[in-house]
């Protein structure tokens, strides 16, 4: 598997309109929302939050990767969304975060959770990737640079 099985263009929002962090991580869910990912959007907002109270998931670098495991989460998904505002993650280097992923997944697999999220850490800590997804306006460009980052990289196997 790799990102771009779960991540679609559909999945990418540019720019997001939030500016604070729940509203950003409920503007991503509606992006997910009648894919046939879960069921309950109020539920799956809640479990992000309570996995958000645990500790930051502004990971740094204007970076946050906000997720949850859901029994009611059928299939992995991740919705990514871009703001040139900067959104207050509580990051931990104190810095807005600009570059949010998503990551939703069934409860069962926690294994294939921990390698995407790898996944993505391992991808975003590249500063010119990073700078060149802040420059992009359309979700098919977003998609484009990350489709051709990640075939860098082996295929995470469940």
């Amino acid at each position: 598997m790799k990102l771009i099985d779960v991540l679609k263009p559909d999945y990418i929002k540019i720019p997001l309109q939030s500016e604070l962090k729940e509203d950003a991580i409920r503007e991503l869910i509606e992006v997910l929302e009648g894919q046939d990912i879960f069921n309950d959007s109020q539920a799956v907002f809640q479990s992000v939050i309570d996995r958000e109270k645990i500790m930051t998931t502004g990971v740094g670098r204007e970076v946050a990767i906000p997720h949850c495991k859901k029994k009611d989460c059928r299939k992995f998904a991740i919705a990514f969304g871009l703001t040139s505002k900067g959104i207050d993650f509580n990051s931990i280097d104190g810095k807005p975060v600009k570059i949010i992923f998503l990551l939703l997944g069934p409860e069962d697999n926690p294994g294939m959770h921990i390698r995407l999220l790898s996944r993505i850490s391992r991808l975003i800590a590249k500063e010119e990737l990073r700078e060149k997804l802040l420059s992009v306006s359309k979700p098919d460009t977003a998609y484009a640079l990350l489709k051709e980052e990640e075939e860098k990289y082996f295929e995470i196997v469940s």
